[in-house]
């Protein structure tokens, strides 16, 4: 082979979607797998760099709001109430807000440095950060309009992680009837959200140009159809289409959204955007919990793909998405980590299946729905081909062209003890405490070795500062 590819080792190796032993996992200079081959000889071998545990693809981490990782644990107390007497999404959202208009840019990168590197260690080598802190603490605009932006690049940049940067369009408080010539104006606690396209579209560029490589990419996010009108909307998603990036939006995660868009347009969300909307493989469509099979059905064929975020629609009880009828249509989908209250893909697949389990009294839910022998595979395999259509780059495994991310599992994990080897991830998916990750590599180069990042004392200090000022 020849001298500039650097070649792995793995006596297993997650290939195809099942375990294939003894492969050889060989990098090109651009960072990307040159080639994948299962059953190597001893000689074949020879040369290779021994990896020291079996190998998973890296997954994309297909929904983040960075900022909202200084939150995790401080919501958890009831508070103001609703006029109906319980907490819920609404008032957990004006606690939120009330953090959110007071982190400065030097706080985001600390605290968006410190998640980035929880997620690597945790298997996560890409993250969609769907992003619209826009604005200064007074919600006026930075003189450098980037400066939200630039404070995530750094923080991914510094860690090692790749990104894709999802500026966001937030331009309204709350669904407008139709024809009506103004919209309801955003909320004072929403100013550091405030947008238009123009400055959506800078900003994609701006990134672009400064950073643009395999590991800073661009798309573009609409916060929610509450949030962005028709006509923004389909602005936004031409531009998004003809610069071939990946457009994604919240949607219909609240039955109060579902009443407000019939009560408005006669239509649900979902259902709104299929007759509304052009929507195709560029699309991403998150948490969607409340659905129709009709709508699921639409998202299906449009090719578009669901983002589901099962630890964050758990703790801010948005419902149980209808993940059986959507399976069984082989509809598109990958997970996020959303608000950040855990940072383990394994517990976002453990949770996406429990809930099915507990709202259905069934066991191995995806498993049935797929037609596969096994749970773990069925959630894996589809959430890592989701996220690379989340993230708009060839990111689904470990394939010839794809960036080299991956893995090092670490079998000395309590939870994978004696496991037999073909029954691996079902442990890892299925047996917690989480299983650990010895090393991860992004693009063929080491970013985590024995189960953490280098700078780890370092970012925990920035982070810790940080949680100082903001909760003194």
């Amino acid at each position: 082979m020849p001298d500039k590819l650097k070649i792995y080792f793995a006596n297993r190796a997650w290939v195809h979607g099942v375990w294939a032993k003894d492969v050889l996992l060989s990098v090109a200079d651009d960072g990307t797998w040159a080639s994948i081959q299962v059953n190597a000889s001893v000689d074949q071998q020879r040369d290779a760099t021994r990896l020291t545990g079996p190998v998973l693809p890296g997954l994309v981490n297909s929904h983040s709001h960075a900022f909202q990782r200084a939150i995790a644990g401080m919501t958890e107390r009831a508070g103001e109430r609703e006029k109906d007497g319980q907490d819920n999404f609404w008032s957990w959202r004006d606690r939120m807000y009330s953090a959110a208009q007071r982190i400065t840019p030097q706080q985001l990168e600390a605290i968006a440095a410190l998640l980035y590197a929880e997620l690597l260690q945790a298997g996560y080598t890409q993250v969609c950060e769907f992003h619209y802190l826009h604005n200064d603490i007074g919600g006026k605009p930075y003189a450098n309009p980037l400066e939200m932006s630039l404070a995530l690049v750094r923080a991914a940049q510094r860690i090692g992680i790749g990104i894709t940067l999802l500026p966001t369009l937030y331009m309204r408080s709350g669904f407008s009837a139709a024809g009506l010539q103004h919209d309801r104006p955003l909320r004072g606690d929403q100013q550091r959200f405030a947008s238009a396209p123009d400055l959506i579209f800078k900003t994609c560029e701006g990134i672009q140009s400064q950073f643009g490589s395999y590991l800073v990419h661009t798309g573009l996010a609409l916060h929610s159809l509450r949030a962005v009108g028709q006509g923004a909307l389909q602005e936004a998603a031409a531009y998004a289409t003809s610069k071939r990036m990946p457009i994604h939006i919240h949607v219909a995660e609240q039955t109060g959204e579902v009443t407000d868009c019939l009560a408005i347009h006669g239509e649900r969300p979902v259902e709104w955007l299929l007759n509304h909307v052009a929507l195709d493989a560029s699309w991403n469509l998150v948490h969607a919990t409340h659905t129709t099979p009709a709508e699921l059905q639409g998202v299906k064929s449009s090719g578009a793909s669901i983002v589901l975020c099962p630890t964050t629609e758990a703790n801010l009880g948005d419902g149980v998405f209808d993940l059986p009828t959507y399976a069984k249509m082989q509809g598109s989908w990958a997970v996020g980590s959303d608000s950040h209250v855990a940072r383990s893909w394994q517990e976002e697949l453990r949770l996406l299946e429990y809930s099915q389990r507990l709202a259905r009294r069934q066991r191995n839910v995806m498993a049935g729905a797929t037609g596969q022998p096994s749970t773990a595979a069925a959630l894996f395999n589809a959430a890592l081909a989701g996220g690379s259509s989340a993230c708009g780059l060839p990111t689904g495994g470990l394939l010839a062209g794809h960036r080299a991310d991956f893995s090092v599992v670490d079998t000395t994990s309590a939870a994978l003890l004696g496991v037999p080897a073909d029954h691996l991830l079902d442990a890892m998916v299925f047996s917690s405490p989480d299983a650990r990750l010895a090393e991860v590599y992004v693009a063929g180069k080491p970013v985590v070795q024995a189960g953490r990042i280098g700078s780890w004392r370092g970012l925990a200090d920035d982070f810790s500062n940080a949680m100082r000022v903001l909760w003194r």
